[in-house]
């Protein structure tokens, strides 16, 4: 026991938790960021991909083919460099980082969107017409409400996903908390900062969770 008392001594752990939940907050950063400008941009492809003008539509469902079909990672490399060799000026590496990660789960945030739209039933639309709403006052008061039940959940999957997907913008070399619990473990030779970084993973992933299970509850009276 007292061997193992040392050892921590010897990492100073203290040392190493305040500079984990520094590089924990570069990951929140990206987190809220690629949370704020995803959603709303899901919206617009959404409305792309259901548009009746074919043209729209198709190019709409072959960038979701290419963005939905190919890795993160790879996406984030490309977003990084393809600026530089193309308008030879590259965006910085936490920008590249936030925008491939709004990109990607726009996309697929969109796909959970026209599911939940497309799984109202057709005579809601037109009992709304019937009783003289407006297609906005429709999409508003009839369709949006229950669209909104019916996607918390695959959201939260996706949005608890997002949180660990978070880690991948090391590979652009930005020090959010998996890049520093690597770079720590390699210095300390020691797997600690790692199992730190999980739990730091599980507890905002739990927070999350719990969120997600509140406004579940709250739409309970759509049934």
């Amino acid at each position: 026991m007292a061997s193992l008392i040392a050892y921590f001594d010897k990492i100073k752990l203290g040392k190493l938790l305040v500079i984990m939940l520094k590089s924990s907050g570069v990951s929140l950063e990206v987190f809220f960021l690629t949370l704020i400008f995803s959603i709303p941009l899901a919206l617009l492809i959404c409305m792309g991909r259901m548009s009746r003008v074919k043209f729209i539509s198709k190019i709409t469902n072959i960038f979701l083919l290419i963005i939905r079909g190919t890795p993160l990672m790879l996406q984030l490399i490309f977003v990084y460099f393809a600026p530089a060799v193309i308008f030879h000026k590259g965006l910085g590496r936490f920008t590249a980082a936030v925008v491939a990660m709004v990109i990607n789960y726009a996309c697929y945030f969109a796909e959970i969107y026209r599911g939940g739209i497309q799984s109202i039933p057709q005579g809601q639309y037109e009992a709304s017409k019937v009783l003289g709403f407006t297609k906005t006052q429709t999409f508003l008061r009839v369709v949006l409400p229950q669209v909104v039940k019916k996607i918390i959940p695959p959201l939260g999957n996706e949005v608890i996903t997002l949180v660990k997907d978070t880690a991948l913008v090391q590979v652009l070399g930005v020090a959010e908390l998996f890049h520093v619990a690597n770079t720590q473990s390699g210095r300390l030779v020691s797997v600690v900062p790692l199992f730190i970084a999980g739990a730091f993973y599980f507890v905002m992933n739990w927070g999350v969770s719990k969120l997600f299970d509140f406004a579940e509850k709250k739409l309970d009276y759509y049934k």
